[in-house]
């Protein structure tokens, strides 16, 4: 599947970002809980943040330095910090540290959201900010130090303590793009407001039947010139984006359970054959089999 371009991660954050498509981002992301738990860092110590690893810790106490390729950074008490595995990176310390770390795994309906995000988020003081989510952050996992996992043991916990966890990530990503750390006009994958109104739309309603015509006609651009901005933009024509977004939508419906037959009609397709092969093309595998093995795999 073709990603959209990525805009300067260094930029900052315009003024009039799309309230709508940053909610669509947030709404989207669905994280499977891997492992979590709460350690304390000895001077010298150092935790390895592979790459390919979605890794989101929280300093409870303390202060730990990261270090992201040549350059080192300090954070302290009540900071966060997001690894979305597009680089390895490690965590260490000079003095005692208590921190939470939480490793994650993007489920496949949200995975094409962490091409959106940068290598690593930082917010300094997620504790003032988001007082209760940085409590919840400092709780959660077990304590290492008493082996004690408090998502091992009731029925239901896991499921619990994987709805937690993507609070805290969601909360954390939120917070960035607040704070204005996100690039400019984030998530747009366009830079043009024109071609956004459209991407809008789509999103909006991915089952409508599209057209070359009634998509130039949402971004008010003639037929023509609409698909050659639009490609130049996204690196993908109006039609297959449009397919794009309806099979991640299709995704999300089948991992919610929802049935094949049902899905091909919500998201536009006028026959289940029709939406099975495009889904198939797409993912690789049928609709119902993708629906099996997402609706099966354990919550953490």
């Amino acid at each position: 599947m073709s990603s959209l371009p990525l805009a300067d991660s260094s930029a900052p954050l315009a003024p009039r970002n799309s309230a709508a498509a940053i909610d669509r981002v947030l709404a989207g992301i669905d994280a499977r809980l891997l492992r979590q738990h709460r350690v304390t860092l000895k001077p010298k110590d150092v935790i390895a943040v592979p790459k390919n690893s979605v890794t989101l810790v929280y300093v409870i106490n303390g202060t730990i330095g990261v270090d992201t390729l040549s350059r080192a950074a300090q954070y302290t008490s009540g900071d966060a910090l997001l690894f979305t595995g597009q680089h390895p990176h490690s965590l260490r310390t000079s003095d005692p540290a208590f921190i939470f770390v939480s490793s994650l795994d993007f489920t496949e309906s949200a995975a094409h959201l962490l091409a959106l995000l940068p290598d690593t988020i930082t917010v300094r003081d997620l504790l003032t900010s988001e007082p209760a989510v940085a409590a919840l952050a400092s709780q959660l996992g077990p304590d290492v130090s008493y082996d004690q996992d408090p998502c091992a043991d009731q029925i239901g916990s896991s499921v619990v303590c994987k709805m937690m966890a993507n609070t805290v990530l969601v909360t954390v990503i939120r917070a960035w793009v607040l704070r204005g750390c996100a690039p400019a006009g984030w998530p747009s994958s366009t830079n043009d407001p024109f071609l956004d109104r459209v991407v809008e739309a789509i999103h909006a309603d991915p089952g409508k039947e599209w057209t070359l015509d009634t998509l130039a006609k949402a971004g008010a651009m003639s037929r023509s010139s609409f698909a050659e901005r639009f490609r130049s933009a996204t690196g993908v024509s109006p039609v297959n984006y449009v397919t794009e977004v309806r099979i991640r939508s299709a995704q999300e419906l089948l991992a919610q359970g929802v049935g094949v037959s049902e899905v091909s009609r919500m998201i536009g397709y006028g026959s289940d054959d029709g939406f099975s092969r495009a889904f198939r093309r797409h993912v690789g595998k049928s609709p119902s089999a993708w629906r099996i093995d997402a609706t099966q795999t354990p919550a953490a």
